[in-house]
């Protein structure tokens, strides 16, 4: 088969390999779309993967092909989406089907084999199967959908009814794009969303937001213009989707006496917090939670099985997110765009034809 091989730091090839046999607990997927993720890039390019030489690529979706000696044959040429963390099923989080925080997890297309190939050996447990109007490229977003509906759940637990509150969410690229989808498509009305892009005006306003509820941040101060349009209240809920210092603080700040924060944005350094700003966490007794994956059990409540619903009942449409196509061998080309930031992109696709 044909694959894209990570050798070392900035060393990818796409090349010929051998195609995977699967374990007896385990499916061929032949891979069908594979989003790149902005984790990718470091990976590719910079710190590379745990182990050397590897095929990245954890957001895909494929059709099952074969199957291992102790998979059930129902899976024989079923459409799936696959959850890329493999947990190890005995930690004390795995004890309580809190996989997404297993301490000695595997992970397909960082810690082995992923979807940046032909095809892809996947553990029958991380399936999920497809309903007949969810599409390959839908599918292939999962992942990032599944880490936006986390967040957004880690929000009403925190805040509750969210479609009552004031709500900002402040970074948006592709997961706060999709948060903010999943937030409209929960009814959430009084929503405030920053951005830095041109880009990002356009696709927040297909998602329903309202130009006057859109700040460029590259323009205005978006603390003072968030405290304008809520008339200097604050939110009640608000999404850190950029992993900065300056929007950790800016969390506490504008959040509303009593407030909650969900920190989701992958830390770019160190953080510090001010001692005036810390104390406005206590003063305000705010609520406070950080997340990073998904809940993926097999059960009806996950994250996973909440996004695969809004698909199939048409309630959210990501497909709209996606900027470019390429064919799998082309697929660098879309690496070189995110690393170089030579356009305007959200989700790059490749698809095998």
């Amino acid at each position: 088969m044909k694959a894209w091989i990570l050798h070392n730091p900035n060393n990818m090839t796409y090349e010929e390999t051998e195609k995977p046999q699967p374990k007896s607990d385990e499916v061929l997927v032949a891979v069908k779309a594979a989003g790149i993720c902005g984790s990718d890039i470091p990976r590719a390019f910079v710190t590379g993967a745990h182990v050397h030489p590897i095929i990245i690529g954890h957001e895909f979706s494929g059709q099952v092909c074969a199957c291992g000696t102790d998979v059930d044959a129902k899976w024989q040429g079923k459409p799936v989406g696959i959850f890329p963390l493999i947990p190890c099923g005995t930690c004390g989080p795995c004890q309580k089907k809190q996989y997404q925080m297993c301490r000695n997890y595997n992970y397909l297309g960082s810690r082995c084999d992923g979807g940046f190939a032909e095809y892809v050996a996947v553990p029958e447990k991380n399936l999920l199967e497809l309903p007949e109007d969810v599409t390959y490229e839908q599918a292939a977003m999962l992942e990032p959908m599944a880490v936006s509906v986390h967040a957004m759940r880690k929000g009403m637990v925190l805040a509750g009814d969210i479609s009552k509150c004031r709500v900002a969410v402040w970074g948006l690229g592709t997961i706060g794009l999709l948060l903010t989808m999943f937030l409209k498509d929960a009814g959430v009305k009084d929503l405030y969303v920053i951005g830095n892009k041109d880009a990002q005006k356009l696709h927040v306003g297909e998602l329903g937001i309202p130009e006057e509820n859109f700040c460029d941040s590259r323009k205005e101060d978006a603390a003072t213009w968030l405290m304008k349009r809520t008339d200097g209240a604050g939110v009640d809920l608000f999404f850190e989707c950029v992993g900065k210092n300056e929007t950790v603080q800016h969390a506490v700040e504008l959040s509303a006496p009593g407030g909650s924060i969900v920190f989701v944005g992958n830390p770019y350094s160190d953080m510090t917090l001010p001692k005036a700003v810390y104390w406005k966490i206590l003063r305000n007794e705010l609520r406070i939670s950080g997340m990073w994956n998904s809940s993926f059990t097999g059960s009806e409540d996950d994250d996973w099985h909440y996004v695969v619903r809004a698909l199939a009942e048409g309630r959210v449409h990501p497909e709209k997110l996606i900027t470019h196509r390429l064919p799998m061998e082309e697929l660098m080309q879309g690496l070189t765009i995110m690393r170089d930031k030579t356009e305007d992109y959200v989700k790059i696709m490749g698809v095998n034809e």
